[in-house]
């Protein structure tokens, strides 16, 4: 099978950072299901990984984690899906991903695609929406309002919510706005710098866009709001640390995805306030009793879109699965150059 791999941590300029390869389609067993891989989307943790991770000796690494495809192939123990299914998922951090034609992947994690979207259109959205779910509704519990399709129920408190989302016009972003206002009541706050980043966020339902580029607080005073229940940082925690907790209310909540050296949290007492992490991968790195959790929002997500209360995250589509341009993909995220999701799709023959 094709398949875009590296051996060496090198500089994305470099052509031999990631190349294109060929390797054996693996088999299925297990809870796994063999994916025919139609279209991939790039996420930072990409570059991330391909900038420290060291592939095996002698071997190349795979690394991608968001793909759309068709079911070629089940396990053994394998109840929820079956051969020709559409599918979509973000996959495993531990295990080969998906710049492949053909991957493997556990059941649990996956969602039946939605069926009004194309495959690259579906490609874009599972890691960022398990992260924005994770993050709203498990890690910070924002209350869900009664017009949703929440099965939780709703909180009386959920009209009086409002949420600052740093870092909202990309990727995560991008469906965390989504789901704060299909599922949600809240106010939300997104940050942006670009014209065309703060346009992004008032097309998907941000109430009010600030720049990050100046004082949150100060901008944040600009919207009529002067303290916040719920802030979501998306990028540069550490740089905005400080403004963050003068944005909270006394007993607010911060939750954070990115990788800050430090964080002083004895700055977080005198408000109460409370620091929640998200990472969406570790359900499937630890095997969690609770890992068809992913596969129960994968496919309430995919209703909703199928229903039109969200719509699909992608800005940009830069054709095949290729090295070149998945190369090009890692250099736009490197940059900071993008909003919302990359795509590619098909194989060269």
């Amino acid at each position: 099978m094709k398949a875009i791999g590296y051996q060496d941590n090198l500089a994305i300029d470099n052509e031999q950072s990631l190349q294109d390869i060929t390797l054996d389609k693996p088999t299925a067993t297990g809870h796994d299901i063999l994916v025919e891989v139609k279209a991939i989307s790039v996420n930072p943790v990409d570059y991330k990984i391909r900038q420290s991770r060291p592939a095996p000796e002698g071997e190349y690494a795979v690394i991608g984690w968001d793909a759309a495809g068709i079911v070629t192939a089940v396990g053994d123990e394998v109840s929820l899906f079956s051969v020709g299914d559409k599918v979509y998922y973000a996959g495993d951090l531990t295990r080969s991903g998906s710049n492949a034609e053909y991957q493997l992947v556990d059941e649990r994690i996956v969602g039946c695609m939605p069926a009004s979207l194309s495959f690259a259109e579906a490609a874009a959205l599972p890691l960022t929406t398990i992260t924005a779910w994770e993050m709203l509704f498990e890690r910070l519990q924002v209350p869900v309002t009664n017009n949703s399709a929440d099965k939780n129920g709703s909180d009386e408190r959920a009209n009086d919510v409002s949420v600052l989302v740093i870092g909202a016009a990309g990727g995560v972003g991008s469906i965390l706005t989504q789901l704060l206002k299909t599922r949600t009541s809240a106010t939300i706050i997104g940050t942006a710098s670009r014209d065309e980043s703060v346009q992004w966020l008032k097309d998907l339902g941000a109430d009010h866009v600030i720049n990050h580029r100046n004082p949150l607080f100060d901008e944040l005073q600009k919207t009529g709001i002067t303290e916040v229940d719920y802030v979501i940082s998306l990028n540069n925690t550490e740089e905005h640390y400080e403004e963050i907790i003068k944005c909270l209310k006394p007993q607010g909540k911060l939750g954070l995805i990115d990788d800050p050296d430090s964080l002083d949290a004895k700055l977080l007492k005198t408000k109460c306030l409370s620091l929640h992490w998200e990472f969406m991968f570790t359900r499937s790195m630890f095997h969690t009793p609770d890992m068809l959790e992913q596969h129960r929002l994968l496919t309430d997500v995919a209703n909703m879109i199928d229903a039109g209360k969200i719509k699909t995250t992608v800005a940009y589509h830069l054709g095949t699965i290729t090295a070149e341009n998945v190369r090009h993909a890692h250099q736009m995220l490197e940059n900071q150059q993008a909003h919302g999701k990359i795509v590619l799709e098909g194989w060269c023959a």
